[in-house]
Protein backbone atom coordinates (compact mmCIF):
# COMPACT_ATOMS: atom_id res chain seq x y z
CA UNK A 1 0.00 0.00 0.00
CA UNK A 2 3.20 2.27 0.24
CA UNK A 3 2.46 4.93 -2.85
CA UNK A 4 -1.37 3.82 -3.15
CA UNK A 5 -4.11 6.22 -3.38
CA UNK A 6 -6.52 5.93 -0.53
CA UNK A 7 -8.74 6.96 -2.97
CA UNK A 8 -8.65 3.79 -4.28
CA UNK A 9 -8.90 1.33 -1.39
CA UNK A 10 -11.49 -0.59 0.47
CA UNK A 11 -11.76 -1.90 3.82
CA UNK A 12 -13.68 -4.99 4.28
CA UNK A 13 -15.95 -5.39 6.61
CA UNK A 14 -17.16 -8.10 9.40
CA UNK A 15 -19.56 -9.50 6.26
CA UNK A 16 -17.43 -9.09 3.64
CA UNK A 17 -18.95 -6.06 2.04
CA UNK A 18 -16.27 -3.62 1.13
CA UNK A 19 -16.20 0.01 2.02
CA UNK A 20 -14.42 3.08 0.30
CA UNK A 21 -11.77 4.20 2.56
CA UNK A 22 -12.63 7.86 1.57
CA UNK A 23 -16.05 9.35 1.18
CA UNK A 24 -17.66 12.53 0.91
CA UNK A 25 -19.56 13.98 4.00
CA UNK A 26 -22.82 16.41 3.90
CA UNK A 27 -23.10 17.63 7.30
CA UNK A 28 -25.21 20.91 6.68
CA UNK A 29 -25.22 21.28 3.08
CA UNK A 30 -29.03 21.91 2.96
CA UNK A 31 -28.97 23.81 -0.23
CA UNK A 32 -30.35 21.05 -3.58
CA UNK A 33 -28.12 23.21 -6.20
CA UNK A 34 -25.21 22.87 -3.34
CA UNK A 35 -25.63 19.49 -2.51
CA UNK A 36 -25.86 18.21 -6.65
CA UNK A 37 -22.83 20.44 -7.04
CA UNK A 38 -20.84 18.66 -4.60
CA UNK A 39 -21.92 15.32 -5.45
CA UNK A 40 -20.98 16.39 -9.27
CA UNK A 41 -17.57 17.29 -8.40
CA UNK A 42 -17.00 14.32 -5.89
CA UNK A 43 -18.24 11.39 -8.67
CA UNK A 44 -15.67 13.26 -11.03
CA UNK A 45 -12.42 12.74 -9.19
CA UNK A 46 -13.52 9.47 -7.71
CA UNK A 47 -14.86 9.54 -4.73
CA UNK A 48 -17.73 6.65 -4.78
CA UNK A 49 -19.02 6.73 -0.69
CA UNK A 50 -21.47 9.28 -0.05
CA UNK A 51 -22.33 9.84 3.48
CA UNK A 52 -25.67 11.64 5.12
CA UNK A 53 -28.00 10.87 7.73
CA UNK A 54 -32.25 11.75 8.93
CA UNK A 55 -31.17 14.68 10.45
CA UNK A 56 -28.79 16.56 8.19
CA UNK A 57 -32.25 17.08 6.19
CA UNK A 58 -30.57 16.24 2.60
CA UNK A 59 -31.29 12.96 1.98
CA UNK A 60 -33.87 13.75 -0.80
CA UNK A 61 -31.41 16.01 -2.18
CA UNK A 62 -28.42 13.66 -2.09
CA UNK A 63 -30.88 10.82 -3.83
CA UNK A 64 -31.96 13.39 -6.66
CA UNK A 65 -28.25 14.13 -7.25
CA UNK A 66 -27.14 10.69 -7.76
CA UNK A 67 -30.04 9.53 -10.00
CA UNK A 68 -29.45 12.21 -12.29
CA UNK A 69 -25.45 12.30 -12.42
CA UNK A 70 -24.26 8.81 -11.90
CA UNK A 71 -25.37 7.70 -15.36
CA UNK A 72 -22.97 11.53 -16.65
CA UNK A 73 -19.66 9.36 -15.27
CA UNK A 74 -21.02 5.65 -16.87
CA UNK A 75 -22.12 4.62 -12.76
CA UNK A 76 -24.42 2.31 -12.00
CA UNK A 77 -26.27 2.03 -8.11
CA UNK A 78 -23.85 -0.88 -7.40
CA UNK A 79 -20.68 1.41 -8.09
CA UNK A 80 -21.38 3.73 -4.53
CA UNK A 81 -21.93 3.16 -1.47
CA UNK A 82 -24.65 5.34 0.85
CA UNK A 83 -24.77 5.68 4.30
CA UNK A 84 -27.19 7.27 6.42
CA UNK A 85 -28.78 7.77 10.10
CA UNK A 86 -31.28 6.77 12.13
CA UNK A 87 -32.43 10.19 14.23
CA UNK A 88 -32.06 10.06 17.79
CA UNK A 89 -35.83 10.49 17.71
CA UNK A 90 -36.53 7.53 15.75
CA UNK A 91 -35.16 5.21 18.45
CA UNK A 92 -37.44 2.39 19.54
CA UNK A 93 -38.55 -0.83 17.73
CA UNK A 94 -42.27 0.84 16.07
CA UNK A 95 -40.19 3.71 15.04
CA UNK A 96 -37.33 2.29 13.35
CA UNK A 97 -38.44 0.20 10.50
CA UNK A 98 -40.84 3.65 9.36
CA UNK A 99 -38.05 5.75 9.84
CA UNK A 100 -35.65 3.44 7.61
CA UNK A 101 -38.19 3.56 4.98
CA UNK A 102 -38.29 7.19 4.62
CA UNK A 103 -34.85 7.22 4.61
CA UNK A 104 -35.27 5.04 1.30
CA UNK A 105 -37.86 6.99 -0.05
CA UNK A 106 -35.76 9.85 0.08
CA UNK A 107 -32.80 8.64 -1.39
CA UNK A 108 -35.07 7.21 -4.15
CA UNK A 109 -33.02 3.58 -3.47
CA UNK A 110 -34.20 -0.03 -3.02
CA UNK A 111 -31.24 -0.55 -0.24
CA UNK A 112 -29.09 1.24 1.91
CA UNK A 113 -25.11 0.44 1.75
CA UNK A 114 -24.92 1.44 5.52
CA UNK A 115 -27.13 2.50 8.40
CA UNK A 116 -25.84 3.34 11.30
CA UNK A 117 -27.73 4.86 15.16
CA UNK A 118 -27.02 8.27 15.13
CA UNK A 119 -25.86 8.66 18.51
CA UNK A 120 -26.78 6.70 22.03
CA UNK A 121 -29.04 8.85 23.22
CA UNK A 122 -32.49 9.39 22.62
CA UNK A 123 -34.07 12.68 21.87
CA UNK A 124 -36.01 14.18 24.78
CA UNK A 125 -34.51 11.41 27.71
CA UNK A 126 -31.89 12.43 30.14
CA UNK A 127 -28.80 11.55 29.31
CA UNK A 128 -28.43 9.69 32.51
CA UNK A 129 -31.85 8.28 32.14
CA UNK A 130 -31.04 4.01 32.08
CA UNK A 131 -34.19 4.40 29.31
CA UNK A 132 -31.14 5.15 26.82
CA UNK A 133 -29.49 1.76 27.21
CA UNK A 134 -33.21 -0.18 26.91
CA UNK A 135 -33.96 2.00 24.02
CA UNK A 136 -30.45 1.83 21.89
CA UNK A 137 -30.94 -2.41 22.62
CA UNK A 138 -34.60 -2.22 21.54
CA UNK A 139 -33.05 -0.27 18.23
CA UNK A 140 -30.40 -2.29 17.63
CA UNK A 141 -32.43 -5.18 17.75
CA UNK A 142 -35.38 -3.72 14.99
CA UNK A 143 -32.35 -2.49 13.22
CA UNK A 144 -30.72 -6.47 12.87
CA UNK A 145 -34.21 -6.96 11.72
CA UNK A 146 -33.94 -4.96 8.55
CA UNK A 147 -30.46 -6.29 7.79
CA UNK A 148 -31.76 -9.65 7.95
CA UNK A 149 -34.05 -8.65 5.38
CA UNK A 150 -31.21 -7.50 2.81
CA UNK A 151 -32.80 -3.91 1.99
CA UNK A 152 -29.48 -2.94 4.52
CA UNK A 153 -26.16 -4.25 3.12
CA UNK A 154 -24.44 -3.46 6.50
CA UNK A 155 -25.52 -1.60 9.78
CA UNK A 156 -23.30 0.06 12.88
CA UNK A 157 -23.48 2.81 14.77
CA UNK A 158 -22.32 6.56 15.27
CA UNK A 159 -20.52 8.34 18.03
CA UNK A 160 -20.72 5.22 20.47
CA UNK A 161 -18.34 4.89 23.47
CA UNK A 162 -16.70 1.18 24.68
CA UNK A 163 -19.12 1.31 27.52
CA UNK A 164 -21.78 1.91 24.52
CA UNK A 165 -20.58 -1.00 22.44
CA UNK A 166 -19.86 -3.44 25.32
CA UNK A 167 -23.67 -3.04 26.84
CA UNK A 168 -24.89 -3.62 22.84
CA UNK A 169 -23.00 -6.67 22.77
CA UNK A 170 -25.00 -8.32 26.17
CA UNK A 171 -27.76 -7.54 24.13
CA UNK A 172 -27.29 -9.12 20.77
CA UNK A 173 -25.90 -11.43 18.53
CA UNK A 174 -24.73 -9.37 15.87
CA UNK A 175 -22.26 -6.55 16.32
CA UNK A 176 -22.27 -3.56 14.78
CA UNK A 177 -19.82 -3.32 11.53
CA UNK A 178 -18.84 0.36 11.44
CA UNK A 179 -18.23 3.00 14.24
CA UNK A 180 -18.86 6.73 12.94
CA UNK A 181 -16.94 8.79 15.62
CA UNK A 182 -15.16 12.06 15.79
CA UNK A 183 -11.41 11.43 14.85
CA UNK A 184 -8.85 13.94 14.54
CA UNK A 185 -5.20 14.56 16.69
CA UNK A 186 -6.91 16.47 19.45
CA UNK A 187 -9.64 14.10 20.15
CA UNK A 188 -9.43 10.66 19.86
CA UNK A 189 -9.41 7.43 21.98
CA UNK A 190 -7.05 4.87 21.86
CA UNK A 191 -9.23 2.54 24.37
CA UNK A 192 -11.90 3.00 21.33
CA UNK A 193 -9.69 2.22 18.11
CA UNK A 194 -8.31 -0.99 20.45
CA UNK A 195 -11.52 -2.22 21.32
CA UNK A 196 -12.74 -1.64 17.85
CA UNK A 197 -9.75 -3.68 15.82
CA UNK A 198 -10.51 -6.40 18.35
CA UNK A 199 -14.18 -6.97 17.47
CA UNK A 200 -13.72 -6.16 13.96
CA UNK A 201 -15.28 -3.16 14.19
CA UNK A 202 -14.53 -0.70 11.77
CA UNK A 203 -14.01 3.10 12.66
CA UNK A 204 -14.68 6.04 10.67
CA UNK A 205 -13.56 9.22 11.41
CA UNK A 206 -16.18 12.42 11.07
CA UNK A 207 -14.69 16.18 12.10
CA UNK A 208 -11.07 14.97 10.74
CA UNK A 209 -9.95 18.30 10.48
CA UNK A 210 -11.32 19.27 13.91
CA UNK A 211 -13.42 22.40 14.82
CA UNK A 212 -13.53 23.65 11.31
CA UNK A 213 -17.61 23.21 11.57
CA UNK A 214 -17.85 25.48 14.73
CA UNK A 215 -15.30 27.92 12.65
CA UNK A 216 -11.90 26.87 15.08
CA UNK A 217 -9.14 26.31 12.39
CA UNK A 218 -6.80 25.87 15.34
CA UNK A 219 -5.85 22.20 14.40
CA UNK A 220 -5.68 23.39 10.81
CA UNK A 221 -3.27 25.89 11.45
CA UNK A 222 -1.25 24.08 14.10
CA UNK A 223 2.38 24.09 13.49
CA UNK A 224 2.78 20.85 13.48
CA UNK A 225 0.08 20.19 10.84
CA UNK A 226 2.08 22.77 8.48
CA UNK A 227 5.09 21.18 9.16
CA UNK A 228 4.49 18.20 8.17
CA UNK A 229 2.26 19.46 5.36
CA UNK A 230 5.06 21.37 3.64
CA UNK A 231 7.57 18.54 3.88
CA UNK A 232 5.20 16.43 2.30
CA UNK A 233 4.04 19.08 -0.23
CA UNK A 234 0.65 18.03 0.80
CA UNK A 235 -2.20 20.25 2.22
CA UNK A 236 -3.04 20.58 5.63
CA UNK A 237 -6.02 18.50 4.88
CA UNK A 238 -4.43 15.82 3.28
CA UNK A 239 -2.00 15.53 6.37
CA UNK A 240 -5.00 15.06 8.84
CA UNK A 241 -7.09 12.68 7.04
CA UNK A 242 -3.68 10.61 6.21
CA UNK A 243 -3.28 10.28 9.87
CA UNK A 244 -6.54 8.46 10.34
CA UNK A 245 -6.06 6.16 7.01
CA UNK A 246 -2.56 4.91 7.85
CA UNK A 247 -4.65 3.41 10.79
CA UNK A 248 -7.17 1.88 8.94
CA UNK A 249 -9.80 4.74 10.08
CA UNK A 250 -12.09 5.68 7.18
CA UNK A 251 -12.79 9.08 6.39
CA UNK A 252 -15.76 11.34 5.41
CA UNK A 253 -14.71 14.94 4.41
CA UNK A 254 -17.06 16.91 3.98
CA UNK A 255 -16.44 19.95 1.29
CA UNK A 256 -18.51 21.93 -1.03
CA UNK A 257 -15.09 23.49 -3.11
CA UNK A 258 -14.33 21.40 -6.08
CA UNK A 259 -10.95 22.33 -5.55
CA UNK A 260 -10.81 20.83 -1.78
CA UNK A 261 -13.18 17.93 -2.37
CA UNK A 262 -10.74 16.92 -5.18
CA UNK A 263 -7.60 17.24 -2.77
CA UNK A 264 -9.16 15.37 0.23
CA UNK A 265 -9.47 12.39 -1.63
CA UNK A 266 -5.87 12.22 -3.50
CA UNK A 267 -4.14 10.75 -0.75
CA UNK A 268 -1.22 9.17 -1.64
CA UNK A 269 1.23 10.25 0.79
CA UNK A 270 2.54 8.26 3.86
CA UNK A 271 3.66 10.05 6.94
CA UNK A 272 6.25 8.10 9.04
CA UNK A 273 5.94 6.28 12.74
CA UNK A 274 7.74 10.05 13.83
CA UNK A 275 5.02 12.21 12.32
CA UNK A 276 2.30 10.35 12.91
CA UNK A 277 3.62 10.10 16.59
CA UNK A 278 3.86 14.13 16.29
CA UNK A 279 0.24 14.39 15.29
CA UNK A 280 -0.84 11.96 17.94
CA UNK A 281 0.94 14.37 21.05
CA UNK A 282 -1.74 17.22 19.72
CA UNK A 283 -4.08 14.89 21.70
CA UNK A 284 -2.56 16.49 24.95
CA UNK A 285 -5.28 19.51 24.13
CA UNK A 286 -8.26 17.32 24.51
CA UNK A 287 -10.42 19.12 22.47
CA UNK A 288 -13.45 17.90 21.39
CA UNK A 289 -15.84 19.75 18.43
CA UNK A 290 -18.83 17.70 18.37
CA UNK A 291 -21.43 15.78 20.02
CA UNK A 292 -20.54 14.44 23.24
CA UNK A 293 -21.50 10.24 24.18
CA UNK A 294 -19.98 10.29 27.21
CA UNK A 295 -22.53 11.21 29.32
CA UNK A 296 -24.83 8.81 27.98
CA UNK A 297 -26.23 6.41 30.16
Amino acid sequence: MADQNFADVKFTLRNGIKMPAVGLGTFRIRDPAVVYSAVDSALAVGYRLFDTAAVYQNERFLGDALRDLLPKYGLQRSDIYVTTKLSPSDQSAELVPKAFSKSLENLGLQYIDLYLIHFPGAARINSSDPKNEALRNETWNAITKLYDTGKVKAIGVSNFTVRHLRQLQKSSTIEPMVNQVEWHPHYYESDLLEYCNKHNIRLQAYCSFGGQAIRNNSLMEDPVVRDISAKHNATPAQVLLTWALQRGIAVIPKSVTPQRIKENIQLSMRMSPEELSLLDSLRNNGLKYAWDPNPIA
